[in-house]
C-alpha cells in the first residue's frame, strides 16, 4: 500500500520531496507526533533490531497488521515485501525478490525496547515466503492484507486485490476477501465465497479493519483508496466466511444484506484504519491516515457505530516523512500505551510507534481540529476545506483561544470553511463556535448542511460581529448520516468582508 505507487518517476519524486522537511531542519525533536518511535518491526534503518534482512531475506516492507492468533501469539502480516536487488528507497524494483505479502509471529510482551519478531513463515532457511497467492483470473498488481482476526483455531486474514495503481493516494481494487488458515498461519486458503466485489454495496469494504468481541466481529470497511468513509458491518465469528451472515449499519440500525444501505460512521478521508476496545479508556479507539492532513490521528467513540471523535494527530509527517498505515498492536487494548506498526515509505519500512495515552486526553469535540491548532505552523487548512478564499491564520493575534483560527473573506461571492461529519440518524446534536466578523459583514452563516454542500439541516445567520461571538445551532441528524458543518458568508454589492473562526465543536445531545 505504497503511497506514491502508480506515480510516474519524476511526479513520484516530486510528490515524495513535498513531504520532505526542508534542507536543514532539525528532525532529533519530534514537534507535531505525540506517539514516539521505538524499534523496527522490519526493513533497515534506525533501531533495527529484528535484522529481517539477513534473518528472512526481508530487505524492505510496509503495513503490519497486528492481530493475536490463534496460538496465542501476536502475528504481524506485511504488504509487498523486497528482497536482494532492492533499490533502497520505496517499493520495487518488481525483480528484487518480490513477494506480494508476508507473515511474522511474536511471543515478545515487553514493547518498551520494540517488538521482537521470533519467527516468520518461510519456504526456505531465512527466506520468508507469500502467503497469499495472487487471482489469475483477473487483472491484478498484488495482494495486500488490510486486517485480521482469530476465531477459536482458526486465523483469517481480510485482504483487498488490487487491479490498478492510481496517483497518489488513490487505487482501484477487484475485490475484497477473507482468507483462513487452520495451521498457525503456516498454509492459507482463500475463501472463493466470503468476496465483495468493488461494485454497490461491496465498494465500501475494499479495506477494512476487524475487531473481535465476545461472539461477535465488528468490520470496518472503507473503499480502495484514501479518501472514502468507514462503514460497518457484524457477523458472528463462527460465520465470518459467509456474506449472508453480515449485518450492515443503516440509517434504521443493524440490517441483514444491506452493505449498499450503509452510511458512514467516520467521515473521510479514512485509509489504513485500524481499531480496538480499550478497557483503559472504555472506549473504542481507531488510528487510520488523513491523507490531506498528512498524519496519523486517533478517534474514540463509545461504541463501534460511534459517534466517533474528531481526529487527533498522533503522528505527522513533518516529523515521519512519508508516512502511512499505523496498525494497533493488541498488546495495548488493556494498559495506558497504545503500540502502533507506521509505514514509511523513505526508507520503506515498518516502525513500532508507542502511544501514551496520558500525552493525548480524549477530545470529546466531533469535530476535528475546532481550535485550528492541531497542524504544524504554516500547513494547509486540512482537515477543513476551503470554498472561495479562506484559510488559517497562523499566531496574527486573531484567535480567540490558543495561537490560530480559521478565517475567509473575499469581494465577491460565496467563500467558507467546512469539513464532514458522521452523525448517527435520528440522534440530536449541538453544533457551537466563535466567530468574529468585519463591519461589512451583513450575511454570515453558520451551521450543517448535507455531504457536497447539498440542502442546509440548521444555520445561524450573522452580521458584523466586533468581537468574538458564541454562535450555535442544535439540529437533528438525518437519514444521511454524512454532513458538513460551516461557516461562511457572501460578499454583499462587491465589499470586502471577512470572518475570523474559532473553538468549534459539535456534541451529541442527552
Amino acid at each position: 500500500m505504497d503511497p506514491l505507487r502508480g506515480l510516474p518517476v519524476v511526479a513520484a519524486l516530486c510528490a515524495l520531496t513535498a513531504l520532505l522537511p526542508a534542507a536543514g531542519t532539525a528532525q532529533a525533536e519530534t514537534s507535531y507526533s505525540v506517539a514516539r518511535p521505538v524499534a523496527l518491526v522490519a526493513g533497515q534503518g534506525d533501531g533495527d533490531i529484528n535484522q529481517t534482512k539477513t534473518r528472512f531475506g526481508v530487505h524492505a516492507t510496509d503495513l503490519g497488521v497486528m492481530w493475536r492468533d490463534s496460538r496465542g501469539r501476536v502475528a504481524v502480516a506485511f504488504g509487498d515485501t523486497y528482497g536482494e536487488g532492492w533499490s533502497g528507497d520505496g517499493a520495487g524494483p518488481e525483480s528484487a525478490d518480490w513477494r506480494f505479502n508476508t507473515l511474522g509471529h511474536s511471543d515478545d510482551t515487553d514493547l518498551t525496547d520494540g517488538m521482537r519478531v521470533d519467527s516468520m513463515v518461510t519456504d526456505r532457511p531465512g527466506h520468508a515466503r507469500q502467503i497469499l497467492p495472487g487471482d489469475p483470473t483477473v487483472n491484478e498488481v498484488t495482494v495486500i492484507p488490510t486486517a485480521a482476526v482469530s476465531v477459536g483455531t482458526r486465523d483469517y486474514i481480510h485482504y483487498m486485490s488490487v487491479r490498478s495503481w492510481g496517483q497518489a493516494g488513490t487505487w482501484t481494487t477487484n475485490y475484497s476477501g477473507l482468507a483462513f488458515s487452520d495451521d498457525g498461519g503456516q498454509t492459507w486458503t482463500k475463501s472463493p465465497v466470503a468476496r465483495w466485489a468493488n461494485q454497490a454495496g461491496g465498494d465500501r469494504f475494499q479495506m477494512a479493519a476487524m475487531v473481535r468481541q465476545g461472539d461477535l466481529v465488528y468490520v470496518f470497511g472503507t473503499p480502495s483508496g484514501r479518501y472514502g468513509d468507514a462503514y460497518l458491518a457484524r457477523v458472528p465469528g463462527s460465520r465470518l466466511l459467509e456474506p449472508s451472515a453480515y449485518e450492515y449499519w443503516t440509517a434504521t440500525g443493524w440490517q441483514a444484506g444491506a452493505a449498499g444501505r450503509t452510511v458512514p460512521v467516520v467521515a473521510g478521508p479514512v485509509a489504513e484504519l485500524s481499531v480496538l476496545y480499550s478497557s483503559h479508556l472504555r472506549r473504542w479507539v481507531a488510528l487510520h491516515l488523513d491523507e490531506p492532513r498528512t498524519a496519523i490521528v486517533m478517534r474514540t467513540a463509545p461504541s463501534p457505530a460511534g459517534p466517533w471523535t474528531g481526529g487527533q494527530v498522533v503522528a505527522h509527517s513533518a516529523d515521519h516523512p512519508g508516512l502511512y498505515g499505523g496498525f494497533l498492536h493488541p498488546g495495548g487494548a488493556d494498559g495506558p500505551d497504545l503500540y502502533f506498526a507506521m509505514s514509511r515509505w523513505s526508507p520503506y519500512h515498518v516502525r513500532l510507534m508507542r502511544l501514551r495515552l496520558a500525552d493525548l486526553p480524549v477530545n470529546p469535540n466531533l469535530v476535528q481540529d475546532g481550535g485550528f491548532e492541531d497542524r504544524p505552523s504554516g500547513s494547509g487548512p486540512a482537515p477543513w476545506v476551503v470554498n472561495g478564499r479562506g484559510g488559517v491564520d497562523y499566531a496574527r493575534g486573531n484567535a480567540r483561544s490558543g495561537a490560530n483560527n480559521g478565517w475567509v473573506g473575499n469581494t465577491s461571492g460565496w467563500n467558507d470553511l467546512h469539513q464532514k461529519v458522521a452523525l448517527t440518524p435520528g440522534r440530536r446534536y449541538r453544533l457551537s463556535g466563535w466567530a468574529r466578523s468585519s463591519g461589512t459583514t451583513s450575511e454570515g452563516y453558520f451551521g450543517v448542511r448535507g455531504a457536497s454542500g447539498q440542502g442546509v439541516v440548521a444555520e445561524r445567520k450573522f452580521g458584523s460581529l466586533p468581537v468574538h461571538t458564541r454562535l450555535s445551532v442544535d439540529f437533528t441528524a438525518g437519514d444521511a448520516g454524512e454532513f458538513e458543518v460551516f461557516l461562511g458568508g457572501w460578499a454583499v454589492n462587491n465589499q470586502d468582508f471577512w470572518i475570523q473562526a474559532d473553538d468549534i465543536s459539535l456534541e451529541e445531545l442527552p
